[in-house]
């Protein structure tokens, strides 16, 4: 049985009689490694109490309602955010109708539509509903749209009747799911990222820094994460939320960065460098505001420790790879870089427009080896992590091979 090692399953349980089923399910997951929340949907509570899941699974359980309490931080988006996968066991006939129209009219399917995570149902009826035309229709429809349908299994049913229709037993549900995940590129990798700008102070109050929202980088620790890797982000000043499951370390200056990053790289197996990180440093920092009194000012500034650089010197090194962000001459530029610094790859984008870039949603990126140039097109930057990080994934295995 494939292990859950580390996976969130966020289970949806309809009301149905094989509702009862649903305690031994949360623990059969949990002994596979799963993290498990359940959500009750209306009239659920009818089948099984609240309480017997909640202490199965160490989690409060969500009802159907969207409370004004759970829905000031968006709870809805929440789990769906939270979920690896959403297992709905049992599923109705009426709430797989409900599901196949989008309806998003209690807490679990609002869950269900807003959530990018892969959907699972494990339906449960009477076998004259399970082969009715509509829900053979709708069971259709949900295969067509990629969701995972569990069963059903055929035999006796609590109405007394024989035929297709019962729930999968805990144990196969279990199974099933575990067979859902594909199988991690990055498991059992630890990766550093380095996100965000720097900021180089020249007095308490004024500093350089530069554009750099941190978006790319946060969005590559995330999709790591979600390939198996254990992530530590080292992430300059950004208004961002790091993902849940990485090992973050808040730095300011580049010399905090430097100091963070090689303190930790030893037993790094890859290290992506994303952050802005300044070039220069002003020499002596003001301990006072400076006052405007002069038309002119002149600032000395120092070259600063080069991260990527330096990571990469080390014996042994990790898999390195670096990112160019220019104006002009993307591709060349960055290659110089690769070769200078003796990189593994580099990820080239342009920046100073107005579509991707820092501090914008979109990116398209050139990733650059010794042998190859791949465009990765423009699209949401969390999409292009996910496939950036499958390249990496790609490359490193074959590194290693």
């Amino acid at each position: 049985m494939k292990p859950l090692t580390n996976k969130r399953v966020l289970l949806g349980v309809t009301a149905g009689i094989a509702a009862y089923k649903s305690p031994d399910l949360v623990r059969k997951l949990i002994e596979l490694g799963a993290e498990v929340q359940v959500i009750l949907s209306r009239n659920a509570e009818q089948f099984v109490a609240p309480l017997a899941l909640q202490a199965v699974s160490g989690h409060a359980v969500h009802n159907y309602a969207m409370t004004a309490e759970s829905e000031s931080g968006m709870g809805h988006i929440d789990l769906a955010r939270w979920a690896d996968i959403v297992l709905i066991a049992p599923a109705t006939a009426n709430f797989i109708a409900r599901l196949c129209q989008g309806n998003a009219d209690e807490l679990l399917t609002t869950v269900c539509v807003a959530t990018e995570a892969p959907i699972a149902v494990a339906p449960a009826m009477n076998q004259q509903m399970w082969q009715n035309p509509a829900t053979i229709a709708n069971i259709d429809t949900l295969r067509h749209r990629k969701v995972a349908v569990l069963g059903p299994d055929s035999g006796e049913q609590a109405c007394g009747e024989v035929g297709p229709g019962r729930m999968l037993q805990p144990v196969d549900l279990a199974a099933e799911i575990g067979k859902l995940f594909k199988t991690e590129s990055l498991s059992g990798t630890q990766i550093m990222i380095t996100a965000g700008p720097t900021w180089e102070a020249l007095d308490p109050v004024r500093g350089i820094t530069n554009h750099s929202s941190g978006m790319m980088g946060y969005a590559l620790a995330q999709a790591a994460i979600e390939a198996g890797a254990q992530v530590t982000l080292v992430s300059g000043p950004t208004a961002l939320t790091p993902p849940e499951r990485a090992k973050v370390v808040n730095v300011v200056s580049a010399l905090d960065m430097h100091a963070a990053v090689m303190q930790d790289i030893q037993d790094k197996h890859i290290f992506i460098g994303v952050a802005a990180v300044a070039d220069y440093r002003p020499v002596d920092q003001q301990g006072q505001k400076i006052k405007k009194s002069q038309d002119e000012m002149t600032i000395t500034m120092v070259k600063n420790p080069d991260i990527l650089a330096d990571v990469a010197a080390r014996n042994p090194a990790p898999f390195c790879v670096g990112f160019a962000a220019e104006t002009n001459d993307v591709e060349a530029y960055a290659r110089g870089k690769l070769e200078r610094k003796k990189l593994d790859l580099i990820a080239a984008n342009h920046v100073g427009g107005e579509q991707t870039g820092f501090g914008v949603p979109d990116n398209a990126i050139t990733l650059i080896s010794a042998e190859a140039a791949t465009p990765l097109p423009k699209q949401n930057k969390y999409a292009l992590a996910r496939q950036l990080i499958a390249e990496i994934a790609k490359h490193y295995q074959t590194k290693n091979a």
